[in-house]
């Protein structure tokens, strides 16, 4: 079998065309939808699926908190939230819920099979346009407050979380630092070991609220 994955939007034309777009890929199957986020945690419990594609806006309960809750269960799928630019405001409310990427929903499908396989093999889909607009707007909300966590990382590893935050993959960073792709991979998975975090998703998260990244400054 391969990825499984539940749709969930509360637009049966939305579910509908994601579907057609998801089976088109022979290594992907939809194992369930939903229309609510309470129908997709009973869903996602029951099919036990890899990739969860969450819409934000929804009757019953919202994509935010329906994200918390099946993140919060035994061996979790990964989400990924479907978005347009006009629900950024919650967007940063995603990512500190636990989402592993933005995908919005006028994308093409030859992403939103590509965003699949990226959260399914462990990385997460941070859109660089998404990082700038959203998280470096919505972050400021909060005054940044320095972590004795950053303590444990090299000069070198906060470089690499600073550029995790603007939302550059392992190959736009590794370019930037001059070393290779491998290399990269390796301070990133001691970046997120040393400062106890899932995915690249809680390190952008991470890197605002500590103020390693200010909002508006991308640097």
């Amino acid at each position: 079998m391969g990825i499984k994955i539940v749709i969930v939007d509360d637009q049966a034309m939305v579910r509908a065309g994601l579907r057609m777009v998801v089976e088109s890929d022979p290594g992907m199957e939809v194992v369930g939808e939903a229309a609510d986020g309470r129908d997709a945690i009973a869903v996602a419990r029951r099919v036990r699926p890899d990739i969860v594609l969450m819409d934000i806006s929804m009757p019953r309960l919202d994509g935010l908190s329906a994200t918390r809750e099946l993140l919060d269960t035994p061996s979790p799928p990964k989400v990924i939230t479907l978005t347009t630019f006009d629900t950024d405001e919650n967007l940063w409310a995603a990512l500190r819920a636990g989402t592993s990427g933005f995908l919005l929903k006028v994308s093409p499908p030859e992403q939103l099979i590509e965003a699949i396989r990226i959260v399914h093999a462990g990385d997460a889909l941070l859109d660089p346009a998404v990082t700038s607009r959203v998280i470096a707007s919505f972050a400021g909300r909060a005054e940044p407050t320095p972590s004795p966590r950053l303590d444990e990382l090299t000069p070198r590893e906060l470089e690499v979380l600073r550029l995790l935050a603007r939302g550059l993959t392992n190959a736009e960073i590794a370019e930037e630092l001059y070393v290779g792709e491998a290399t990269v991979k390796t301070h990133v998975a001691r970046v997120l070991m040393k400062l106890g975090l899932r995915d690249r998703a809680q390190a952008v998260v991470f890197a605002y609220e500590s103020g390693v990244v200010r909002p508006g400054s991308m640097t």
